[in-house]
């Protein structure tokens, strides 16, 4: 596997790529049910940072923390705009498997995740991610597994 898409020239700013992202309307309804929000991009990192809103009235199990499975769509949420950022916006990066680690309970508010590409094949790319609560503390762990598929092809 080679790191073809870390060595294009980036055609935008961090900033520029930030923007029209956020300008976007097509935002899927899991991310506004996550409340996401992208917060940063670092490019030559193949990485991006983003915050979540965790409401109680929708994601909490009965003992008043996110359910895991919310947990793990946030991380999801956040390896995969990495990829998408990674490719120059050309790609999706739709998941093949993911493993998570959860180190302490995530309680309703707001989170932040980071997200970034470990390494970008032709046909497989290797992502992390983190989600830390308001405070610092490192709530879960990701890694992942995607298959790179070009916008036009997702599209069909």
């Amino acid at each position: 596997m080679s790191d073809v898409v870390s060595d294009a020239p980036q055609a935008l700013s961090d900033e520029a790529v930030l923007a029209r992202f956020r300008a976007s309307k097509n935002q899927p309804s899991g991310s506004k049910t996550l409340g996401f929000e992208l917060l940063a991009v670092r490019q030559a990192e193949r990485e991006v940072e983003v915050s979540f809103t965790a409401r109680a009235d929708l994601l909490c199990n009965p003992m008043g923390q996110i359910q895991g499975g919310y947990v793990c769509a946030m991380l999801d949420e956040a390896m995969s705009v990495a990829g998408m950022i990674t490719s120059g916006m050309t790609h999706v990066v739709p998941t093949l498997e993911m493993k998570t680690s959860f180190l302490r309970p995530a309680m309703p508010g707001v989170l932040r995740g980071v997200g970034r590409v470990v390494k970008w094949g032709r046909t497989v790319c290797f992502t992390e991610g983190e989600l830390y609560d308001a405070e610092g503390r490192l709530l879960a762990k990701a890694t992942g597994t995607a298959i790179p598929t070009p916008f036009a092809k997702f599209k069909k």
